[in-house]
């Protein structure tokens, strides 16, 4: 998948969950990853944000050290 759908498709997600309590918000991003992308999505999620997560929300920051 390219880096930009990526970072929309996650950011699509953390905006749906921006309006919850925080930690229910990054908890549902978390398992919202977990449960619908498959393993090479994570895969690539994970390296982006290794070289510094351009573009992507705070939520997905926060929701992929949960899944780490």
């Amino acid at each position: 998948m390219k880096a930009e759908l990526m970072v929309h498709n996650a950011n699509q997600i953390a905006k749906y969950f921006a309006s919850f309590p925080h930690e229910e918000a990054v908890a549902g991003v978390a398992d919202h990853i977990q449960k619908f992308w498959e393993p090479r999505m994570r895969k690539q999620l994970h390296e982006y944000l290794g070289q510094g997560g351009s573009g992507l929300h705070e939520l997905v920051f926060e929701a992929a050290k949960a899944l780490h």
